[in-house]
């Protein structure tokens, strides 16, 4: 109990300053920036207590607000992508995900892509939605979001690819 704390908490503050310190001065075609500390939403234990799992996509998506002084939409974000996670699960994984037989690094490479890319398309959604807001620019919040959902999704992908093989 006290590693998996311990290693959640690791992975929390890592995904933070990795994406505050280094990702963040990355920008795709001058305007779209990966966001891979939702790592921590994705691999977060499925079966743990969803009150606090809850409080932890608020808390680090606040973490991230504070420090890029965005005014609390990568809260609202996380804390919606932290809500509809089970729906993710089971539209991916069925029947695992229904047993709590899952480790994400273990299914099939098609259902941990849907399971990704469904939960990068909401945070993206609620995020951009919330950063542009203005129908004014729209062309501009779909090119916006369809390259970012596309970035990060190929960034955690690789990331939990990464992780999966140094792990066995």
């Amino acid at each position: 109990m006290s590693n998996d704390i311990l290693k959640n908490g690791l992975r929390f503050l890592f995904l933070v300053a990795l994406q505050v310190f280094l990702i963040n001065n990355i920008e795709l075609f001058g305007y779209v920036t990966p966001y891979v500390y939702v790592i921590f939403i994705l691999l977060y234990p499925i079966n743990s207590n969803r009150e606090l799992f809850l409080a932890l996509c608020f808390v680090l998506g606040f973490t991230v607000d504070i420090f890029e002084n965005s005014g609390g939409i990568h809260a609202a974000a996380c804390l919606c992508m932290g809500y509809l996670r089970p729906l993710a699960l089971k539209t991916s994984f069925g029947v695992s995900y229904e047993y709590n037989t899952i480790k994400i690094n273990d299914m099939p490479l098609g259902g941990r892509i849907t399971y990704v890319a469904v939960l990068v398309l909401v945070h993206h959604f609620i995020l951009f939605s919330l950063e542009i807001f203005d129908l004014n620019h729209t062309l501009l919040f779909l090119k916006t979001m369809l390259f970012g959902v596309l970035f990060s999704t190929l960034l955690i992908m690789a990331s939990l690819i990464l992780i999966s093989s140094r792990s066995r």
